[in-house]
């Protein structure tokens, strides 16, 4: 464990045996780094593990403080046992169905994969956008075709060094959002026919792109908390020809898990070993709630891992602009850009960079993440309070959503079109595999503002769920 890890351990275990009651103030940055012997950012990073984990607060000018009402501890979902076989992927109408029924805005999103618009800095992107664009020299549009902008690829490098990583900005392509991103990576990798090792359950975006071009799925035991089983990944590589591997290590969608370091530099190894790409979607990557983890892409030595993102998740969801960090196969992925989409839009690309010399991305981030930290801790007690005895849901420390598993006599997909009635979506289990599997669960979108609008909805969704069981 790290040093933050284990002073927030400590920590944790004091207000758990009632040393630090709700209300008490925690020693000071400076007090607590004195008496641990531990630098002030070991202490930074512990408190705001301890936060993501809603066992503590922090108030304005006051400091830290145990949390008057510390999140519940739910039961985790159980750690997925798939059947580990080759099958042909066939979801996409199913998704096109639950997902087309919820776009209203009338109805509560709880079921949508983006996180509220007012939480970004519009405002200020505009600004941004309207002096790059005032700016633009001509050939620009013909300077910045694939693989994009110069400067917004140094850019993005250097976001990458905070993370833990070295990236050439050469071998970052810009794309049309993440998903152009992710599916370029998958057409360099793969041919028609081919097998893709993915998690138990997975983003329904990657079983569509699977699907899209005729390649078939093998699913990986993934356990809600730690992600991916790198041991059982191992056994279906011994059993299967897997071509590559489509894997979120960060705040996986849709259980929000977090791969241990040790886990991610394991997996990384073992590909290398077996030299099979691996395909990293990491557009939650900037949404952690305590400190940043690393992406399997800082272990990566062969270049074999494709990290995809994206500021969509982040910072600025209508402007659609993601890259690919492809390693070995970014010329190949730039090439494929050029044939598919030709250029991501240019003055898009230079708002965003504009934005990003600003400096001002990391001071709305953590406004962001403090949001998401406050709604989490809010759709986590209405579950316990409200949902039916056995529920049980992730916790995640990143991200925006949480994987809920009910009783098994509910069928989510049931509860899907009853909610739809009251004006609430949220997104059932069965569209999160192309095996018949996760029939009780559902995903729960936190990502929009604690508000009555949204309790109410989830009071509902809960009083729904338990005449469902009956």
């Amino acid at each position: 464990m790290k040093r933050y890890e284990v002073l927030a351990d400590d920590l944790a275990a004091s207000i758990a045996a009632g040393q630090l009651r709700p209300g008490d103030r925690l020693p000071s940055v400076r007090e607590a780094s004195k008496d641990r012997g531990v630098s002030p950012s070991t202490v930074f990073e512990a408190y705001y593990l301890l936060e993501a984990r809603g066992l503590i607060e922090a108030r304005p000018r006051s400091g830290y403080f145990v949390s008057q009402a510390a999140i519940p501890q739910h039961p985790e979902p159980h750690a997925s046992d798939p059947l580990a076989e080759e099958r042909s992927v066939e979801v996409s109408e199913l998704v096109f169905q639950v997902l087309g029924l919820s776009r209203n805005r009338a109805v509560v999103p709880l079921g949508s994969a983006f996180p509220s618009p007012t939480l970004f800095p519009l405002d200020k992107l505009a600004l941004a956008l309207g002096k790059a664009a005032r700016g633009l020299d001509p050939w620009r549009t013909v300077e910045d075709l694939s693989p994009g902008s110069a400067e917004l690829r140094r850019q993005i490098g250097l976001r990458y060094l905070g993370a833990g990583c070295k990236v050439d900005a050469d071998e970052i392509v810009v794309t049309n959002g993440a998903m152009e991103a992710l599916n370029l990576c998958l057409e360099a990798v793969t041919k028609p026919g081919d097998l893709v090792a993915i998690e138990s359950p997975t983003f329904y975006g990657a079983l569509q792109a699977l699907e899209r071009r005729g390649l078939k799925a093998v699913e990986v035991a993934t356990h809600a908390r730690t992600g991916v089983d790198v041991a059982a990944l191992a056994a279906v590589l011994d059993r299967h020809p897997v071509k590559a591997c489509w894997l979120m290590p960060n705040f996986q969608n849709p259980l929000g898990s977090l791969m241990p370091d040790a886990a991610k530099a394991a997996l990384v190894a073992l590909l290398a070993e077996r030299e099979i790409p691996l395909i990293e979607d990491d557009v939650y990557g900037e949404l952690y709630f305590g400190s940043r983890p690393r992406p399997a892409k800082g272990w990566d030595k062969a270049g074999l891992v494709l990290h995809c993102s994206s500021f969509s998740k982040s910072l600025a969801p209508g402007f659609r602009v993601g890259w690919a960090a492809a390693g070995r196969f970014a010329r190949d992925v730039s090439r494929r850009k050029l044939m598919s989409s030709l250029a991501t839009p240019v003055p898009m690309q230079e708002g965003l960079s504009e934005y990003l010399r600003r400096g001002g991305y990391d001071r709305h981030l953590r406004q962001l993440r403090q949001a998401l930290v406050t709604n989490r801790q809010a759709v986590l007690r209405i579950i316990a309070k409200c949902f039916p005895e056995g529920t049980r849901v992730t916790q995640p420390e990143g991200g925006y959503c949480v994987w809920v598993e009910l009783p098994s006599q509910i069928d989510a997909l049931e509860l899907h079109r009853v909610a739809l009635s009251h004006d609430i979506s949220i997104a059932p289990g069965h569209l999160f595999s192309a095996e018949p599997r996760f029939t009780h669960h559902l995903r729960l979108n936190f990502g929009h503002p604690d508000n009555a609008q949204v309790e109410g909805a989830l009071r509902t969704l809960g009083q729904i769920a338990k005449v469902l069981v009956r």
